[in-house]
């Protein structure tokens, strides 16, 4: 698995947790097999994180528990 894929033609959404006021604005970018790149929508040329599928999951998961 490539954990460096190619995103200059990502299409990124943002995630519906964000709070819309733009100061909480997580964008994820679908399409990626196993991968799922996370940027924050305030500074998209500031780097990003690619998690694996697995950890992903957690995450998500751990951020819903604390909800």
């Amino acid at each position: 698995m490539n954990r460096n894929p190619d995103l200059t033609t990502a299409v990124w959404r943002k995630s519906s947790y964000s709070d819309g006021g733009g100061t909480n604005c997580v964008e994820v970018a679908d399409g990626y097999a196993g991968l799922m790149p996370v940027r924050d929508s305030k500074a998209p040329d500031g780097g990003m994180i690619v998690f694996g599928a697995t950890a992903w999951t957690s995450f998500l998961a751990q951020a819903k528990s604390e909800l």
